[in-house]
This record gives structure tokens, C-alpha cells and sequence, in this order.
């Protein structure tokens, strides 16, 4: 039995040349299909310095093998703490914890999981009294779908709180997210041992307001324009790039280009993708469409600062457009309903 105990000394790539020694040359060819190069050298390297395998070790890796695909065939149907009551009758409490801790250092299983299916309203019933930066918190691990209902229910002076607290965010401490989960469910305390985790930021915050409601997203950041300038512009350069150009339907691109520049446009369309290229093309005259590809053929090369510029007005337009409500960017809160 002194080889059961050796599991745990071994290391990943071991664990996985021995399984797939114990799998066959059929299965294990298979599997090769679905790695990286370097990947498959340093498994083909491994298995072959792997002179023998002592049977129980063999066994072993095969049964952390199953129990680890069945926890995570669990955690996919019904999150972690489905996954745990059920390797609990499987496995045993010990057992249980075991598989589920390794599973969630090795795929980085996010903290919060077991509310990714709570409702948004049961959800804001857990935490729209917590300080806002726990709410920040844990609203930078969920969807942004979810985080953004529950971002539009807050009372109006929280929200722009919250939304500069998760743009501001950068790394939290496991000890951090441990006690905030402990709060919610305790259950899964002793379920998180991960390193530092990036989480929030700018490009958070800005998944989140491109999907709640446009007069929610409106406030905040009226807000943050009055108490983080900076942050301001920075999160409305990102919310709506130029290519998004593609989600807006003919009659709002051609209400746009209405108020565009011709030179601004062939510099902006320098760069773009033919998909863009074709969407503002097709909404504009044939005799315009033609010039504007031929002083795009005869300007020659462009630095990319200009056509950055050129392309940030144009989005400038559309923002003044959607603000008095000539033109509509679909969004995830549901106002893109016109009647």
C-alpha cells in the first residue's frame, strides 16, 4: 500500500502519463488529438522514462481520475455545492472535500459559484445591505448579465459606488473572499485555496454597464464623471468600441453617417474589418461608397493614432445620438424595445 500513499507526491504530468498508459495506445492517441505540442512531448517524455507501475498506483490515478470527471460532471449540472451532497453519498464527507479541492485549484473553479444560480432578486435580498465594496466584490464574479440586474435594483447613490469600487478593483485576498463567502455559504469555505485572484477592473464594470438598463448606466456615470474623471473616460472608451458599429440595424448606421465627416470615415475604415467596411458601405450611396474607398486607396498609409482618433469620434456621434435618443444600442436591460 506504500504506493497509494505516493499519489500525492507525484506530479500532474506523472499522474497523467500513467493514466494513459492504463488507458491503451487507442484511447491515449485519442486523447493526443485534444493536447498542445508542447504538451505531448513532455507527456510523450514522461511515459517514456515510466519503466513500471505498481498496480495499486495504477488504481489509484485511474480512481482520482473518475472521481475528479465526476465531480466536475456534477459541478456542471448543478454547481459545486450540488456536486458535494452528491460525492458526499458517493465518496464520504472526507473523500468529498478531498476531489473537490483538487478540482478547484486545478480548473480554478470561480468563488460564488453556488450563486450563479441564485435569482437576481433573491440574490439583491442577500446583499444590497452589505458595504459596497462586498457587493463590488461579488458582483466581479458573477455574469455580467446577473451582475448587471442586481446593479440596476441598488438604491441609485449605491450604484455608482459599486461601479467604481469594481473598476477600481485589481487583486483580493483569498482570506478576503473566504469571508465574504462564509457570509453567504458557509458550506464553501473550506472549499477555496486559490492564490491571489485578478478579478473586477475596468473591463468588468464595463460588461456590466453595456447590459443594464441605459438610464441605470446613465447615473453612474454621471456619477463617476464628478468623482473619478478619469475612470469616467477610461470606461466609456471601452463600453461602446468602433467595431460595434456592427450591432446597430441600417437606419441607426445611416443616421450616424449623416453626421460623419467624409475624410473622418475613409480614416476611420483604414483599419477596420471588411465585416465593418461592408456595414457602412451598404448604407451609404454607391457614388459616395466610391469615393470614399478611393481617397481610402490614394491617402497611403495612416498612422494608427489617426485612425484611432477618427474612429473615437465616430463612436462620440453615436453616444450623442443614443443620449437624445435618435438612434438605439441594443443592450442586455431590455430598453432596446422601441413601440
Amino acid at each position: 500500500m506504500a504506493d497509494l500513499a505516493l499519489i500525492d507526491e507525484i506530479t500532474g504530468v506523472q499522474k497523467a502519463a500513467i493514466l494513459l498508459i492504463a488507458l491503451g495506445p487507442e484511447k491515449s492517441a485519442t486523447v493526443f488529438k485534444h493536447l498542445k505540442e508542447d504538451e505531448i512531448e513532455q507527456l510523450t517524455l514522461e511515459i517514456a522514462n515510466t519503466r513500471s507501475i505498481a498496480p495499486e498506483l495504477k488504481d489509484a490515478v485511474v480512481d482520482e481520475f473518475y472521481e475528479v470527471c465526476l465531480a466536475q460532471q456534477y459541478i456542471a449540472e448543478g454547481g459545486i455545492t450540488y456536486a458535494k451532497e452528491l460525492l458526499d453519498k458517493a465518496l464520504g464527507e472526507e473523500k468529498a472535500r478531498d476531489v473537490i479541492g483538487r478540482l478547484t485549484a486545478s480548473l480554478q473553479v470561480r468563488p460564488f459559484e453556488f450563486v450563479r444560480k441564485t435569482d437576481a432578486t433573491q440574490l439583491l435580498n442577500f446583499i444590497q445591505d452589505e458595504h459596497p465594496q462586498t457587493i463590488a466584490l461579488i458582483l466581479a464574479y458573477l455574469p455580467s448579465s446577473q451582475a448587471s440586474a442586481v446593479i440596476g435594483a441598488l438604491p441609485p447613490e449605491k450604484q455608482s459606488d459599486v461601479a467604481k469600487r469594481i473598476a477600481l478593483m485589481d487583486r483580493t485576498s483569498p482570506e478576503v473572499i473566504k469571508e465574504v463567502e462564509k457570509v453567504l455559504e458557509r458550506k464553501l469555505a473550506s472549499l477555496v485555496n486559490q492564490d491571489y485572484t485578478i478579478v473586477g477592473g475596468v473591463d468588468a464594470i464595463v460588461n456590466i454597464l453595456n447590459t443594464v438598463d441605459r438610464s441605470t448606466e446613465k447615473h453612474i456615470m454621471e456619477t463617476l464623471e464628478v468623482e473619478e474623471p478619469e475612470l469616467a473616460d477610461e470606461i466609456r472608451r471601452k463600453m461602446f468600441v468602433f467595431e460595434d458599429i456592427l450591432t446597430l440595424d441600417n437606419r441607426a448606421i445611416q443616421t450616424v453617417l449623416r453626421e460623419v465627416d467624409n475624410n473622418e470615415l475613409a480614416v476611420a475604415l483604414k483599419s477596420a474589418n471588411e465585416q465593418v467596411q461592408e456595414a457602412i458601405f451598404t448604407n451609404l450611396s454607391s457614388r459616395l461608397a466610391s469615393m470614399i474607398k478611393e481617397d481610402m486607396e490614394f491617402m497611403g498609409p495612416v498612422r494608427l493614432k489617426d485612425v484611432e482618433e477618427a474612429q473615437q469620434k465616430i463612436v462620440n456621434i453615436i453616444r450623442r445620438l443614443e443620449d437624445s435618443g435618435e438612434i438605439v444600442i441594443s443592450r442586455g436591460g431590455g430598453d432596446e424595445i422601441v413601440v
